[in-house]
């Protein structure tokens, strides 16, 4: 039975204003308001409506056409409001693990708004916040009240200046005293500056800080984290011993305040240690509920998993923002057509189209009007270009927004059980193997989204056009704000190897041990039967058998499968030919590690959304638009391995790459009706998505020549304007200026 609200309520879900898109939504072979409350659920949409309401509805969130704030002005205004999100209490300090799908719906309308905010908040309540949670015990959970009522603000301090994604190698040390029962914090050296910290800059006033555990005998015990106080609380002045600052101008991201720490000797009680997972007695003993350093270092993994399934969430909700904006454009800019008199939407256009189609119609409309008006060759070589074969370009990146949502949104559910097994002393195998999968999962998860996201975004500014351009219609900033989601929380490159590491070693245990290859969340089970799935060949001989995402996923099994035999066999070889460990596994990432985990993760996420959307409480309605998405995703990523699937032998002659093509652009057109409404499905309301050509009512041209005219300085001649003197010098001029 399709999902219904409750009473009826349409307000919760109302109509778009009527306009030039009315014929795409008139077309579209599914409810959008159906497919929302499936997706979504009526709770979750109407705690998203009361976030966006009481955004739109107070002047601290009130947008400034043309305003160009200072770096300063605009990091006050992001405090203030990260403060008044605080103010109307949208999340309690219960919901951050007993309502999780809240948390993560409030991060993605905060972000959706401006990630600047959303990441001050992210910052302090999860990761400053579940850090405190998850590796604490009680005598710390005094910290999390005063976390939501603002009295601290907090920061998570892991990355230091001179490493990063390498924490084993962090250089900030802490020496426990017995004699004053107190940790001494040190910075060796400004290289262990803790450095590219959130919140750090300004307005931190306590941070968790990762330091290397030494015991008086000299022992070390590796990284653990503390909670330090960083500023004094009435002042914002730094604590004594520790100098902090602000790393500067970013190139996005800037509401947010990035800095560094130095700390001298700083002495903090023996208690503020974050105990969960190891802990040191009054008199100088270390002591730890795990039994091996590994059970304990894969719990750890997966408390340090947060940032990265955070940043998941965000590069997806950037590629949702920037595919709404482009899709609603394409939708309604038109561009050359079957006559002179015709013109037809640009989202109409395809990669490959019949000789009778409208794109070659637009070509040929194109080259007449070059030979009657003698066009020069700069000309035709811009008209002959002009029709933007949009279908192809935008359509996977919309169906990857879709896939791409659900599996972060899962790896944040499972995060969450991980921090609840941590908090409640689960100390069990399977809780330590959780947190190696998850860590496994997010290392790569995090390089597949913000990637997506970078190119999405980059293919959806370019698809818009010279309006795409335009800093107004948001697409620029996007991309600048996404940008750092690459490097954030570890360089992608390198956590990718994180994975391959992972999925190395499961392989090792069962071709030297005969382990079965199993896990907590499944994700690696199929990889027990990977013997018989290499035998596997691809079968597919027509496209329509192709559009079942069913078919890409047995491809991206055998595909994961091939890559692990490759790679495996590498490290072998670079190991027999007298390699060591590190030289062999760094000799075998460019063509091996990193593609075995890329993708593992396509595979990842290509199979839980193939599950999802093959459930059996889907309403018959959705289904056939839900599968064409997974489809298209599915096969849209499987042809960038083409390669691959040639040399391994999964693909045996030239039909199969034909077919694997020709199923893409079958599926891009079955989908371009369903594109607007769609889009209508995940973009926020107009005042949060902020683009003049993206707005629900489709009025391209009326709403962004009103927004240029809204520019208070649009119409002035400029301030220079006497430097257009023809009589003034322009050589004195330039030198009076400097």
């Amino acid at each position: 039975m399709a999902p219904t609200l409750k009473g009826g309520d349409a307000a919760l879900l109302p109509e778009f204003p009527r306009g030039p898109l009315d014929s795409y939504r008139a077309r579209a072979s599914f409810s959008w308001k159906e497919l929302a409350l499936f997706t979504e659920g009526e709770d979750m949409l109407r705690f998203k409506k009361t976030i966006f309401s009481a955004l739109e509805n107070d002047p601290l969130f009130a947008r400034s056409p043309g305003a160009h704030l200072s770096l300063e002005k605009y990091r006050e205004l992001s405090f203030l409001r990260c403060k008044r999100i605080f103010e109307y209490d949208f999340l309690s300090a219960g919901d951050m693990f007993e309502s999780p799908l809240k948390v993560s719906t409030l991060i993605q309308c905060l972000g959706m708004y401006d990630w600047s905010l959303a990441a001050k908040y992210v910052l302090h309540t999860l990761i400053f916040g579940s850090a405190v949670f998850s590796s604490g015990s009680e005598r710390h959970f005094t910290y999390i009240q005063k976390i939501f009522s603002m009295e601290i603000f907090g920061c998570f301090a892991l990355t230091e200046l001179s490493h990063g994604s390498n924490t084993k190698a962090i250089r900030t040390t802490a020496h426990y005293n017995p004699a004053t029962e107190e940790f001494i914090i040190h910075s060796p050296d400004f290289e262990a500056a803790k450095f590219w910290v959130g919140n750090m800059g300004k307005t931190a006033t306590h941070a968790v800080v990762f330091a290397q555990l030494h015991m008086p005998g000299g022992q070390c015990h590796g990284l653990h984290p503390f909670i330090i106080q960083i500023r004094d609380l009435k002042t914002l002045l730094p604590m004594p011993g520790v100098m902090v600052g602000d790393i500067g101008k970013k190139l996005g991201q800037n509401g947010l305040d990035n800095g560094f720490a130095v700390f001298h000797k700083v002495r903090v009680p023996r208690h503020n240690l974050l105990n969960r997972m190891g802990d040191v007695t009054p008199e100088g003993t270390y002591v730890s509920p795990f039994k091996d350093a590994r059970q304990r270092f894969g719990a750890s993994l997966g408390s340090l998993s947060w940032g990265r399934v955070v940043i998941m969430a965000m590069a997806v909700t950037n590629l949702k923002l920037a595919v709404s904006i482009a899709a609603r454009f394409s939708a309604t800019r038109r561009q050359f057509g079957p006559t002179e008199d015709e013109e037809i939407p640009v989202l109409e256009y395809q990669t490959q189209t019949e000789s009778c189609s409208v794109a070659q119609a637009g070509v040929q409309w194109a080259q007449s009007w070059l030979t009657a008006t003698s066009a020069s060759p700069v000309q035709a070589i811009l008209v002959s270009q002009t029709p933007e074969l949009l279908q192809w370009r935008l359509l996977p990146y919309l169906a990857a927004a879709y896939a791409l949502d659900h599996f972060s949104t899962s790896l944040f559910l499972d995060m969450v059980e991980l921090q609840r097994g941590l908090a409640a002393g689960d100390r069990s195998a399977r809780q330590a193997e959780l947190g190696r999968e998850i860590h496994a999962l997010a290392s790569a998860g995090k390089p597949l989204a913000s990637w997506t996201a970078q190119q999405g975004i980059q293919e959806c500014r370019e698809a818009c056009g010279g309006h795409g351009y335009l800093a107004m219609n948001r697409l620029g900033v996007l991309r600048d704000d996404n940008d750092p989601n690459c490097t954030y929380e570890g360089d992608n490159n390198v956590l990718l190897q994180q994975t391959s590491n992972y999925l190395l070693g499961l392989l090792a245990l069962r071709v030297r041990d005969g382990a079965r290859i199993r896990s907590p969340l499944k994700s690696v089970d199929f990889l027990d039967s990977y013997p018989s799935i290499l035998d596997q060949r691809f079968e597919v001989s027509s496209v329509a058998d192709c559009l079942d995402s069913a078919v890409a996923l047995a491809a991206y099994k055998w595909l994961v499968c091939y890559l692990l035999r490759e790679t495996h066999e590498k490290l072998n070889q670079e190991k027999r030919s007298g390699s060591g460990d590190f030289e062999a596994r760094n000799n075998c990432q460019v063509f091996h590690g990193r593609p075995l985990a890329l993708a593992f993760m396509e595979l990842m996420v290509l199979q839980s959304f193939h599950e999802h959307v093959h459930r059996p409480c889907v309403p018959p309605s959705l289904r056939a638009v839900l599968g064409r998405l997974s489809a298209l995703y599915a096969l849209w990523s499987l042809n960038r391995h083409t390669a691959l699937l040639y040399r391994g032998g999964y693909f045996s002659d030239e039909q199969a790459g034909r077919v694997l093509e020709s199923a893409i652009l079958t599926l891009c057109s079955q989908l371009k009706d369903d594109a607007v409404a769609l889009v209508d499905v995940i973009a926020p309301p107009d005042f949060v998505l902020d683009s003049p050509i993206g707005r629900a009512d489709g009025e391209l041209y009326k709403n962004l020549w009103g927004a240029i005219l809204q520019d208070s300085q649009v119409l002035e001649r400029a301030s220079w304007w006497p430097e257009f003197s023809v009589n003034k010098p322009v050589i004195g001029s330039v030198k009076s200026k400097l």
